[in-house]
């Protein structure tokens, strides 16, 4: 079957207007090596075919290839077990422990959940707390021997956070991409047609359906807060004000607080609280138009037509696990990595709505760029500097990659705070760190979504589960007004 057929076959469309491009193979990582005998560098392609996993591992290690399947069945099990974790709100311990009996035998309704996880779990408990809080390289290395699986692995484990395979804790977020599904399909990945925004529109449409009116380009000033304590609505910077008993954020917990809502209505342990929320952040990304499809030295497509592996997130720089120690280490010394982690994806091969016919659009994710470059400000040339390293790096995988740049836009931290209101650059609205998960997301007092102003809600990726949001910016720094709602 052509790829043209494949892809026909792989589109989902879904409700509102929602068309999903799924991805299989989901993962390339390509050596920078030299072939044996003439032959092209090697790489590892990963997808949801486990034969056809085992044998691309096998090219690195047979005892990798062997004990694969069995590793990807224990992390299933592991995240089949927590999953519906994600679902459900956190225990309400105040509710459990204070009130009437009534009151907390309603709010024991909320232990259901995690009562249910820890006897799906059974055995596995020990297994899940490892998990939870060892550095991914312990649980990698026990399994695996060759460094381009591990490698691979671990950027799961570290993608989106400022740290490091080796750092505790870094396992967990190996998990949650695990836990992620799409059509019912665990562990599957796509692109939306059309971009990201799709997703905005599709959102806005299933609203729309429901009665919801959307005020677009409409800058929230200040969440209004009567004498009584309770949120009334918002002001906008235009001077409208629109009244309601019911205000829900979707910003950063850090802009909902401390920027929209009066510093007056909040306690001083509160905000002190708040500002402790760590939205460290590795991310500048950068994205790059181009006049023709990147060619691999891997695995040449001379031809100029896409292979399976160009669907694919592209890893770079993934030789080993010690190149993405080194690049973090970097980064947390003040200066960009200068052989940073990177993620290539190129959606329009597989959606064609992006660019024009032979041209192509590519999303470079790098890490690891500080917030601050050596204590000051980033500038242009930092930009364009760092940048440049990047494609001089693309360069040696897939060689005339630079010659068909015909734009780029750079984004490093700061400029992912101003202009998708994303705290210090944190795609997740704060950080995926053990201290800030499930009943500590984005704070002990604030896990179940309620704020300590009456009718202001949390429904951001700052709030548990969490996850990563920036594809679709339209709705990081949403506030909406439930007018219509009696209740609360």
């Amino acid at each position: 079957m052509c790829l043209e057929e494949q892809l026909s076959q792989r589109r989902s469309s879904l409700k509102h207007g929602l068309k999903v491009y799924l991805r299989d193979p989901h993962a390339f990582t390509p050596m920078l090596e030299d072939g044996v005998r003439g032959a092209p560098p090697r790489s590892l392609i990963l997808g949801s075919d486990l034969a056809s996993n085992q044998r691309e591992i096998g090219k690195f290690s047979q005892k990798d290839a062997k004990v694969y399947p069995e590793f990807t069945a224990h992390l299933e099990k592991l995240a089949g077990a927590i999953h519906p974790l994600l679902d459900s709100s956190p225990v309400d311990i105040p509710g459990v422990t204070t009130g009437s009996l009534k009151k907390r035998l309603s709010a024991a309704k909320t232990l259901m959940p995690i009562l249910k996880c820890g006897l799906k779990l059974g055995r596995n408990v020990p297994d899940f707390y490892e998990i939870l809080t060892a550095p991914i390289t312990k649980i990698l290395f026990r399994w695996f021997e060759s460094e381009p699986l591990r490698a691979t692995l671990a950027t799961d484990g570290v993608i989106g956070a400022m740290t490091s395979p080796s750092n505790p804790g870094s396992g967990y977020v190996l998990l949650h991409h695990v836990m992620g599904e799409l059509e019912k399909e665990k562990g599957v990945w796509g692109y939306v047609e059309g971009g990201m925004g799709g997703v905005s529109q599709a959102m806005a449409r299933a609203a729309r359906s429901h009665g919801v009116d959307i005020f677009t380009e409409k800058d929230v000033e200040q969440i209004l807060v009567g004498s009584d304590g309770s949120a009334k609505g918002v002001a906008l910077k235009d001077g409208t004000e629109i009244n309601s008993k019911v205000v829900l954020s979707n910003a950063t917990p850090y802009v909902t607080f401390r920027n929209l809502t009066p510093q007056a209505a909040l306690s001083s342990e509160f905000i002190r609280a708040v500002d402790q929320i760590d939205y460290t952040s590795p991310v500048t990304k950068i994205n790059v138009a181009v006049d023709k499809l990147p060619n691999f030295l891997a695995l040449p497509t001379p031809d100029g037509k896409p292979g399976p592996h160009h669907q694919c997130s592209i890893h770079l720089n993934c030789e080993s696990v010690e190149v993405l120690e080194t690049a973090y280490k970097e980064a947390t010394n003040g200066r960009p990595s200068t052989r940073p982690m990177l993620e290539m994806t190129i959606p329009s091969v597989l959606d064609p709505t992006l660019a024009p016919p032979g041209c192509h659009v590519v999303s470079l994710f790098t890490q690891f760029t500080p917030y601050h470059v050596e204590g000051r400000e980033w500038t242009s040339q930092d930009r364009e500097a760092f940048a440049d390293t990047v494609f001089d790096w693309v360069e040696q995988y897939a060689p005339g990659f630079k010659k068909s740049v015909v734009g780029r836009d750079i984004l490093s931290p700061p400029d992912l705070e101003r202009i998708f209101g994303l705290t210090g650059g944190n795609i997740f609205h704060g950080s995926m760190s053990l201290d800030q998960l499930y009943l500590a997301r984005p704070l002990p007092s604030l896990s179940n979504y309620r704020s300590p102003i009456k009718g202001l809600y949390l429904c951001g990726s700052g709030c548990h589960p969490g996850g990563g949001v920036m594809g679709s910016p339209g709705w990081n720094a949403a506030v909406t007004v439930m007018a219509d709602l009696k209740s609360h």
